[in-house]
C-alpha cells in the first residue's frame, strides 16, 4: 500500500449551504498499480485526489502517504512531501514556457537541489520518445509532446506515487493513447504507482483498478475492467458517456465547470 484515506470527509460552505464533496471515504491505493477514479460531475473524484496529494485539506479523516500522515502536516511539511514523495501530471501540462523540454523535466530536481541521474534521464527521454525535442520550448511542441514532457518530469524524481488529473483531457485520441500507454508501461516496467482522475472510460480501461464515485462515496471498485465493462457501469447509472467533468468546488461550495475534450 502506498497511500490510504481513512473516514475522509470534505465539506464546503456552512450552515444551510453545506456541500459534501467527500462523505466518509475509506480507500487504499496499492503500490505498483494504476488506479483510475471516475464519476459524474460533482461526485468528488478530483477532491479525493487533491486531498490525497496534500493539495487540499480534508474537513475530517486521515490521509496517509508512505506511512506519513498528510492530513496533519503544515505547509512546510507538505511542500517537502510533494517534492520527495509525490509526482503530478495535470490536464494543462503546467510546463514553464521559457524553459526547454529538458529544463522542464529536470526543474523539480533542481529546485530540490537533488542530484540528477543522467542515465535515468536518458531512459525516461527515450521511453517518451523526446530525444529530438529536448531543446524545444513548450510552444514548439504538440499537445501530446508537452504532456509526455510532463510525464517524464513526474517520473524523473522517482516519486512514491503520481497523481494525474485528467492527463489526456486536452489531447487528441492518438496523443491520449501514447500518454496512457506510457503511464501503463511505467507501472509495469518500473513499479510506479499512479492515481488518475479521468472522465474517459477508454482512459480508465488502461488502469489496473477503477473506482467510481457518486455523491462523495465510492460506489464501485473494479479490478482490470474492460472498456465495455466501464461503459456498462455508467450506462446503468444513467451516465453512459462517463460525464465526469470538473467535480471540484470553490471555497464557497459552488461547483467549478469542467473542460470539454
Amino acid at each position: 500500500m502506498v497511500a490510504r484515506a481513512i473516514d475522509l470527509t470534505k465539506t464546503y460552505g456552512d450552515k444551510d449551504a453545506v456541500v459534501t464533496a467527500l462523505d466518509h471515504v475509506n480507500v487504499s491505493f496499492m503500490r505498483g498499480q494504476m488506479t483510475a477514479i471516475m464519476g459524474p460531475s460533482g461526485s468528488g473524484k478530483s477532491t479525493l485526489m487533491h486531498c490525497m496529494a496534500g493539495l487540499d485539506t480534508p474537513t475530517s479523516g486521515t490521509v496517509i502517504v508512505e506511512g506519513l500522515e498528510v492530513s496533519s502536516m503544515n505547509q512546510r511539511q507538505l511542500t517537502r512531501l510533494r517534492r520527495e514523495q509525490i509526482g503530478f501530471i495535470f490536464q494543462s501540462f503546467n510546463l514553464v514556457p521559457t524553459l526547454s523540454a529538458e529544463e522542464n523535466i529536470l526543474l523539480p530536481l533542481q529546485i530540490a537541489r537533488r542530484p540528477i541521474d543522467r542515465a535515468w534521464f536518458d531512459q525516461m527521454v527515450h521511453v517518451v520518445g523526446l530525444e529530438s525535442r529536448l531543446t524545444h520550448r513548450p510552444s514548439q511542441l504538440s499537445g501530446g509532446q508537452q504532456q509526455r514532457v510532463a510525464c517524464a518530469r513526474a517520473l524523473m524524481a522517482r516519486p512514491s506515487v503520481i497523481f494525474a488529473d485528467e492527463p489526456t483531457g486536452n489531447l487528441d485520441s492518438r496523443s491520449s493513447r501514447e500518454v496512457l500507454g506510457f503511464l501503463r508501461d511505467s507501472v509495469r516496467d518500473y513499479g510506479q504507482s499512479i492515481v488518475m482522475v479521468t472522465h474517459d472510460p477508454r482512459a480508465a480501461s488502461y488502469a489496473d483498478r477503477v473506482l467510481v464515485l457518486a455523491d462523495g462515496r465510492i460506489t464501485r471498485d473494479m479490478s482490470h475492467p474492460t472498456y465495455e465493462q466501464i461503459l456498462e457501469v455508467f450506462a446503468d447509472d444513467g451516465n453512459a458517456n462517463g460525464n465526469a467533468h470538473g467535480d471540484e468546488y470553490d471555497e464557497h461550495g459552488n461547483e467549478r465547470g469542467g473542460v470539454e475534450s
